[in-house]
């Protein structure tokens, strides 16, 4: 939403917005991506294809005939039908220091490496994973207190920033290959990755209660069952839980949830 903002308010004319297809949310309601209720909101056009590469989905972009296409977190592999359409090719923009972290959650797992900074880069589109040359990025350090929620809202601003300078001067930009022998990847977030154990020590437990908020979320046992860990610290060689949640129940102090273990 704030690239779409951002190139809106930056004078630049959309022809067309592309997202999922409306799905169901909370309790099951169907609920629009946020993505389209931006669009909306500025009265822009919204096509919602369940999949890109369709041929009338295909054909509906040829038609607008866009001199630039422009991808943040779209979900799909754009293949070669899409992204030969725009007269300047496909940017995207991406919540990592490519080559490190390719793929679908470089976020989470940016903070469950430990690492101490990340970025967002501008890339050329090629038909391969986040693979194609770089035309701009910008790196951040990545706070010790800071959760993936937190990181996506300061990335997902800068992100817009960096696009909005990138294509002002597109034209005339040179674009870097990436280090491909450097590549690291980052998959989707499986569930399994936040049932975590008191062994796992201070510092991992932390960090992955960090990375897997808001999805899946980072469990531990308590003398109550398992409970979700929603926020926490390090102090010493303890990780030290202060606000956690019981299935079913509203968050609360830790201390009520751990009792006397």
């Amino acid at each position: 939403m704030p690239s779409l903002r951002a190139l809106h308010a930056a004078g630049h004319e959309i022809a067309l917005v592309v997202t999922q297809p409306d799905r169901p949310g909370h309790r099951m309601k169907v609920t629009p991506p946020p993505v389209k209720v931006a669009a909306e909101e500025l009265s822009l056009p919204v096509y919602q294809p369940a999949r890109i590469g369709d041929p009338a989905a295909v054909e509906r972009l040829r038609a607008n005939a866009p001199d630039i296409m422009v991808v943040v977190a779209y979900g799909q592999i754009l293949p070669r039908s899409v992204l030969s359409i725009p007269r300047l090719g496909a940017v995207n923009v991406h919540a990592s220091l490519l080559p490190r972290h390719r793929g679908a959650a470089p976020i989470a797992r940016a903070i469950l490496a430990g690492d101490d900074k990340t970025g967002v880069t501008i890339m050329k589109m090629d038909e391969q994973m986040d693979h194609g040359p770089v035309l701009a990025m910008r790196a951040t350090s990545i706070g010790d207190h800071e959760d993936a929620v937190q990181l996506t809202e300061r990335l997902a601003e800068m992100g817009a920033e960096v696009l909005v300078e990138t294509l002002e001067s597109l034209e005339q930009a040179r674009s870097v290959e990436q280090e491909h022998t450097q590549a690291t990847l980052a998959p989707k977030l499986a569930k399994e990755e936040g049932e975590l154990e008191w062994s796992l020590g201070a510092k991992e437990i932390d960090r992955r209660v960090r990375a897997l908020q808001p999805w899946p979320g980072a469990t531990l046992p308590t003398p109550r069952g398992r409970a979700k860990v929603l926020t926490g610290h390090v102090e010493g060689d303890r990780y030290v839980p202060e606000v956690m949640q019981l299935p079913g129940k509203r968050p609360t102090a830790a201390k009520q949830v751990l009792g006397d273990a």
